[in-house]
């Protein structure tokens, strides 16, 4: 999966979160951004909004079935929601090894 296309999903999710902010509040598109944890970052309402957005357009524009809030997510060491580039560094992590174990099914 090119990782661009999971840059884009994130960016259009932070855009739908961005029209409800005051401009100061804005979370800037680029990979640096802050997503959660600090003072410009989402808020938990605005994170979990911004996640169930992201989920469905992976879902319709990607075809990618995945929980971004599952057991895996929540106990990394390191938040995938940390910043943007976190995130998308762990859906694309994620759809790795859900190819390999895949091809280790399609194989027996």
């Amino acid at each position: 999966m090119d990782r661009t296309k999971i840059l884009d999903v994130v960016y259009a999710s932070l855009k739908k979160i961005n029209e409800d902010r005051k401009k100061k509040y804005k979370i800037a598109l680029k990979e640096s951004s802050i997503l959660f944890g600090q003072s410009k970052g989402l808020d938990s309402l605005d994170l979990v909004t911004f996640i169930v957005d992201a989920e469905q357009r992976l879902m319709e524009e990607l075809k990618l079935r995945m929980s971004l809030t599952d057991e895996k997510a929540m106990s990394q060491k390191r938040s995938p929601f940390k910043s943007v580039k976190s995130l998308v560094d762990y859906i694309s992590s994620n759809i790795n090894i859900s190819n390999v174990n895949k091809n280790k099914k399609n194989k027996k």
